[in-house]
C-alpha cells in the first residue's frame, strides 16, 4: 500500500460518511434520519476512540 493511501484513507472515509449523512438528513424522515445519525456519528466516535487510546498510552505510533 502506498504511503499516500495510508495517510489519506481515513480522511477520505470520514468525508464520504459525512457527505452521506448530510444528504440523508436532507432527504427525508424515519430511516433517513437513522442513516444520518450513524453516518455522522461514526467519524466522531472514531476520533473519540483514537483520542482516548492515545491519552491512555496504548498507541502503536511512537
Amino acid at each position: 500500500m502506498s504511503a499516500a493511501l495510508r495517510i489519506w484513507r481515513a480522511p477520505i472515509v470520514f468525508a464520504l460518511l459525512t457527505t452521506v449523512g448530510l444528504v440523508s438528513a436532507l432527504l427525508g424522515d424515519g430511516v433517513w434520519d437513522t442513516l444520518s445519525t450513524f453516518t455522522l456519528g461514526a467519524p466522531v466516535a472514531a476520533c473519540g476512540w483514537y483520542g482516548l487510546r492515545r491519552k491512555s498510552g496504548h498507541s502503536t505510533l511512537r
